[in-house]
């Protein structure tokens, strides 16, 4: 699990006002939820560059007036014409408590469909899944081994990790292999084509 550090300065001054006064000094606003208390603070967008600016799923270790929190990134609010970070809000981690969780897809293996000219068409990015932090892995593999010419691979195929549950229809897509059009002519089942 890949964890980036962040250093935050506790912010005193809440509401709009302050929040732009924090954006005009290059400064991020952010908060962090979970537990008993609620931090505001103000970081860097160097700090969250890595953290924010990737499909990778990373653990943040946040320090805030010498106070360490192990954290997920929950939210981020982008300014709509510049793309750039006003806001985030981060979910702390505390062992032995659930989270809900987007984690990404990594597909391995080689698809025989593939090898012969099929091609492997994605359905799916991420997968929402619940687990405790201590469970938390940084991607889901889905094996693409036994995948022939027109076949797809669903939520349900995916094998998962003791304690992580997929809070996804069984039945949702995750990938399939496209048959390209020069070999459906000869796949079984489908009709010769006329000109």
């Amino acid at each position: 699990m890949k964890t980036v550090a962040i250093n935050g300065t506790i912010r005193t001054e809440l509401g709009k006002k302050a929040a732009g006064a924090i954006r005009r000094s290059e400064m991020v606003p952010c908060v962090l939820y979970g537990g008993d208390e609620v931090v505001h603070f103000t970081t860097t967008l160097g700090d969250l560059r890595t953290l924010v600016y990737t499909p990778e799923f990373k653990t943040a270790e946040i320090t805030v007036d010498g106070k360490k929190y192990s954290a997920i990134l929950k939210e981020v609010q982008f300014y709509p014409v510049t793309d750039a970070v006003v806001h985030v809000d981060f979910l702390r981690l505390i062992e032995g408590h659930p989270i809900k969780v987007q984690l990404p897809i990594r597909f391995v293996g080689v698809s025989p469909g593939v090898k012969s000219g099929g091609k492997l068409i994605p359905q799916l990015r991420k997968v929402l899944v619940k687990t405790k932090p201590e469970q938390l892995v940084d991607e889901l593999l889905v094996d693409i081994s036994a995948m022939e010419l027109g076949q797809s691979i669903r939520i349900r195929d995916i094998k998962v990790e003791k304690g992580i549950e997929i809070l996804m229809s069984p039945s949702v897509p995750v990938a399939m292999i496209e048959i390209p059009r020069a070999l459906r002519s000869a796949a079984p089942g489908t009709e010769p084509t006329t000109a």
